[in-house]
């Protein structure tokens, strides 16, 4: 069944950018963590690669239990790597997700129970050890997650409080951002403080008479020019979407098997927009109005705003239609190949 989509916006916001959000400080950062593990409890979906039987039969005698090399014939396990990322200021104790990876001929790891894994970086040293039942990937069984799965039993050592300046460092290479960064760092605090390296990197002094993590906080909520790259965050394997709520989306149209869209901007007056025979649709709120109903020709299906319509109203409306979470994700995904939205999507999962 198809259906017509209205989305009618009265009011729109200006949303402005701040310097976290094109900006990365050197020296916090996530660190990448990688181990070899094995995964039991397999219905028959794991592999019998020679290594994995070697591993499991390594794994027993460690638990002292002998048994004869070539004995173990079973598809119950399977042999995986686990990777994770390890965030910045992580402390003992603390729970971060990790991704399995079948290296084997393993069909499903769905369900399965990763065995006790040391995930180690790239200096060697393990900083996390990981555990826990897998939830595979819907579109690949292969791979899977285990959510709060490892745990932080090492710290990174970086000493912020007493450091005196700190660098910025921006996402994309750009001159006139720099610029720009430096010139609101130093109207902020009335004083040269901020001073561009290159077209990447801007050095910030801190004031003597403020903490580092004080200044920190100021100088990130900066806010800059509103017409800066936004971001559309998609974790594929919690089915769930993050945006910004005044991410704008140009004229376009999207054909599916299951609805019709068509953005266009409305022409309707304020007196015309209060009128139902002239703005159909069901109130959802601010502001916006959804019709459903089944539609024929492409040219009926539409969305029609008073302002401009934002990814945000999108979701919301798609949701009311019970649109199935593939189908908002893919029909994003298409819009930005479109270009008809100006943002960085990022996909997790």
């Amino acid at each position: 069944m198809r259906y017509l989509l209205i989305i009618t916006i009265f009011l729109s916001s200006l949303y402005s950018q701040t310097i976290k959000d094109i900006s990365n400080v050197i020296g916090i950062r996530d660190n990448q963590l990688i181990g070899y593990g094995l995964v039991v409890g397999l219905p028959g979906t794991g592999d019998k690669s020679k290594f994995t039987m070697q591993s499991l039969q390594n794994l027993l005698r460690n638990s002292y239990i002998k048994i004869p090399a070539g004995s173990i014939n079973s598809k119950n396990i399977a042999a995986v790597m686990v990777t994770a990322e390890l965030p910045a200021f992580s402390r003992q104790g603390d729970k971060i997700k990790v991704k399995v990876s079948t290296i084997g001929d393993a069909k499903s790891v769905d369900n399965g129970e990763l065995l006790i894994t040391q995930l180690k970086g790239v200096d060697g040293n393990v900083y996390a050890l990981a555990q826990g039942t897998i939830v595979s990937n819907e579109n690949n069984k292969t791979t899977g997650f285990i959510y709060d799965g490892a745990t932080v039993e090492n710290e990174i050592d970086f000493d912020l409080r007493n450091e005196d300046s700190i660098q910025l460092s921006l996402l994309k290479n750009s001159a006139k951002n720099a610029d720009l960064i430096e010139t609101k760092i130093n109207e902020k605090f009335g004083k040269k403080l901020a001073t561009a390296i290159d077209t990447r990197t801007i050095e910030v002094k801190k004031p003597q008479n403020m903490s580092t993590v004080k200044f920190l906080s100021l100088v990130q909520n900066i806010e800059l020019d509103s017409t800066f790259k936004k971001k559309l965050i998609i974790d594929i394997n919690r089915e769930s979407i993050i945006t910004g709520g005044d991410i704008p989306i140009d004229p376009v149209t999207i054909a599916r098997d299951t609805f019709t869209i068509r953005i266009n901007k409305s022409t309707l007056d304020e007196n015309e927009w209060n009128d139902v025979a002239k703005n159909p649709g069901v109130d959802i709120g601010d502001n916006v109005k959804i019709a459903d109903k089944p539609i024929i020709n492409i040219d009926n299906a539409m969305i029609n705003t008073k302002g401009t319509p934002t990814i945000s109203d999108l979701v919301r409306s798609m949701k009311v239609m019970k649109l199935p979470m593939t189908e908002i994700i893919d029909t994003l995904k298409m819009i930005k190949e479109m270009g008809a939205i100006d943002v960085d999507i990022e996909i997790r999962g």
